[in-house]
């Protein structure tokens, strides 16, 4: 029955977000967001911070705070692409993206750590291997010291290739305990640090072909050259080596997720680089373990100390599965959750779990026997795009927080009624992020605008005095396309959505349009470009 009253409830939701086309009065706070994609975020008693600027809301604050002492995300072109908290410490690795042989590049650029709640920040440069000599041949089959680096591991010496450039590295997840920092990158693997970044070690990890690494055995990783196989430690042919998901557990257990599957330590925190010890688990096909062999994100569930963690298929044709995997009794045994959906975050609420994903929002209140999917998020005033992704979410005192790529939503009643953030850019006197921004009377975003990438526009706007709204669109031969009528609006900033369709239903042409709006006896205008 309760299926089917939320599916019921969708239904009425989606046909009323569908109905109406004029929402507000909305928020223009100086104070605001800087974004309305939000893929990180993280809380820490009734404190939340997100990226990709390292704002921070406290008690659900209207105004968001936004650090002053944090160039290299505010100024710069670094971004949060994850974050740790402990009480008063904050550690984000930051990432960007560089442009080569023409394509985006996802990079790392490094961390910052702060240890008064964020009022100051230290910067600390991402952790690269010395550059190789200029006549050393990089792939060379034959160990040569100004080229691959050896190291111990046991009683017995490896060589690995060396990682000189941030590019394909940027910290996808960190995690700490006291001043002992655990950063996780794509090509660099897993990075530790045991004096708060400081200083910085390569942990290794077990080859994709292995079930554990330990220090008294010897063990061979996977390269190549030239087209025949030799022994080198290289990201580059071991998927098991490309780290995504982190987790310390309450129990100092460390659980590493990597594109090879679900690595365990029990010692990473303590034991020298050379003594680190791992269990290794990976998708072993439909039998009752992981759904597929690329862990994305690991959580705890603080009700009971349950490891949760989300599952991306690498092979389908291997079998392997998008969904969730849950386990009791430290990896031995998974229970799978929502198989078949891309999700991207977890997090827990009393008996709660959210999981934010592509295809929306699910939750359970029975420890995932169940789950229902979120109807669209709306507030009273506006709403989250129905086509929107959930890209992450965390927990604070009272309430959940769920991230997407259409703006912040959070809810205090497990996710009955939510209570929604976005940018809306003031029409007047621009905000924190951009205070000298130019006064206008109207304007629509995004602009130029693809209803087949972006579903919506919305054109903001401003009623002075209580009035009744009139949109009309016109091509730029003045044919009037759509006209949308609102019922009476009081004083406050607004926004009316169109979906860059005609009043017969049809898709618009790719062009520019006008559109005027009459609010009472005023009327501004604007225009949109469609590029579809």
């Amino acid at each position: 029955m309760r299926i089917f009253v939320i599916a019921f409830s969708f239904l009425l939701i989606n046909s009323s977000l569908l109905q109406a086309q004029f929402f507000g009065p909305v928020d223009s706070r100086f104070n605001s967001i800087r974004q309305n994609g939000v893929s990180t975020m993280e809380a820490w008693g009734d404190s939340l911070w997100i990226s990709p600027e390292l704002n921070l809301n406290i008690a659900n604050s209207a105004d968001w705070i936004t650090p002053e002492n944090a160039d290299s995300v505010t100024s710069a072109d670094g971004r949060v692409f994850s974050l740790s908290l402990s009480p008063d410490t904050v550690v984000a690795g930051l990432g960007t993206s560089v442009e080569l042989n023409g394509a985006s590049i996802p990079t790392a650029f490094g961390y910052y750590l702060s240890t008064d709640g964020g009022l100051n920040w230290e910067y600390i440069n991402f952790p690269l291997d010395p550059a190789p000599a200029e006549d050393c041949e990089i792939n060379s089959a034959v160990y040569d010291p100004d080229c691959d680096i050896e190291f111990q591991y046991g009683n017995s010496t490896y060589r690995r290739t060396r990682i000189t450039v941030p590019q394909q590295s940027p910290p996808y997840d960190i995690d700490h305990s006291g001043s002992t920092i655990l950063s996780v990158n794509w090509a660099s693997g897993l990075l530790r640090s045991t004096d708060f970044g400081q200083s910085w070690e390569r942990i290794i990890l077990p080859p994709s072909s292995a079930d554990s690494l330990s220090p008294n055995s010897t063990y061979q990783w996977a390269s190549q050259y030239r087209g025949q196989n030799i022994e080198r430690y290289d990201p580059r042919y071991d998927n098991n080596l490309l780290g995504f998901g982190l987790l310390i557990d309450s129990n100092g257990t460390v659980w590493f997720g990597s594109a090879g599957g679900l690595n365990l330590s029990d010692n990473v925190l303590t034991a020298p680089v050379e003594q680190v010890r791992w269990d290794h688990i990976s998708f072993s096909g439909p039998s009752n373990g992981l759904l597929g062999s690329w862990i994305i994100a690991i959580e705890e569930n603080p009700a009971d100390g349950s490891i949760w963690m989300t599952n991306w298929s690498t092979s389908s044709s291997a079998g392997e599965r998008f969904g969730m995997v849950s386990t009791m009794d430290g990896g031995q045994t998974f229970e799978r959750h929502l198989i078949g959906e891309r999700i991207n975050d977890i997090s827990f609420q009393d008996s709660y779990i959210f999981a934010a994903g592509d295809n929306g929002l699910f939750i359970s209140d029975d420890n995932g026997q169940s789950w229902i999917k979120s109807p669209p998020l709306r507030s009273p005033n506006t709403f989250i795009k129905p086509s929107a992704r959930y890209l992450s979410t965390a927990v604070t005192s009272d309430r959940v927080w769920i991230g997407t790529n259409d703006g912040i939503a959070s809810s205090s009643d497990f996710g009955n009624t939510w209570e929604i953030t976005r940018v809306n850019y003031p029409l007047r006197g621009g905000n924190i992020h951009d205070p000298t921004g130019r006064n206008t009377s109207t304007y629509a975003y995004p602009n130029p605008f693809s209803p087949s990438i972006h579903d919506i526009v919305r054109i903001k706007f401003d009623v002075e005095n209580t009035a009744e709204v009139d949109l009309r669109i016109f091509d730029f031969r003045m044919n009037l396309i759509k006209t949308l009528k609102s019922e009476l609006l009081n004083t406050g900033n607004y926004e009316v959505i169109w979906d860059g369709y005609d009043q017969s239903g049809r898709k618009v042409a790719n062009a520019p349009y006008i559109y005027v709006l009459d609010i009472g006896d005023e009327r501004v205008t604007g225009k949109i470009l469609v590029v579809d």
